[in-house]
């Protein structure tokens, strides 16, 4: 009975080493040597002025906050190169006040991204339809005053941001 008692906890704890779990955020398919990531600005395709810039800044600082790659400004010295285009860009209103007012909104953004090493020359991820959805909510008080929709575009940028270099990061 001792044996079986030692036994079993042992059993499970190989069984489950060799299932290949990992941890969220752990997993990565880029090499090792590429340590230099250059950002190229996006491109706007969109009619909507700045999300380009707007979306440039959030994944610089995505990628600097992840603390995995140093964030160059030109491609000289660069291991590997992210670029991409925002293709479309989009606000539609999703709820309504009793008096027909948009009350909230949502934001789909759709770019194309992909994430290259320089040399050799290989695409280590890439998707040609990234679409990011969020939604953001005015308050009565805002209704006719304030245009929340800057501030949102921002907020929304960084969601996509964060959720685009964790996909960048881990192959998906």
């Amino acid at each position: 009975m001792p044996r079986l008692r030692t036994f079993v906890p042992l059993a499970a704890a190989l069984l489950l080493g060799a299932c290949g779990y990992r941890l969220v955020g752990t997993a990565s398919n880029i090499p090792p040597e590429i340590r230099k990531v250059y950002l190229k600005p996006l491109e706007n395709s969109t009619g909507r002025v700045q999300v380009d810039q707007i979306l440039t800044r959030a994944v610089a600082d995505e990628l600097v906050t992840r603390q995995r790659f140093e964030v160059l400004s030109s491609a000289e010295g660069a291991d590997a190169e992210i670029q991409g285009a925002v293709t479309a860009f989009t606000v539609r209103p999703v709820a309504y006040d009793a008096d027909g007012r948009a009350t909230e909104y949502e934001i789909s953004i759709t770019a194309r991204v992909s994430f290259r090493q320089l040399a050799p020359e290989n695409v280590i991820w890439q998707n040609e339809r990234y679409v990011f959805r969020d939604s953001y909510k005015l308050e009565a008080s805002e209704l006719g005053y304030f245009d929340r929709e800057t501030p949102a575009i921002e907020a929304t940028a960084s969601n996509f941001a964060e959720t685009m270099v964790t996909d960048l990061l881990e192959g998906f």
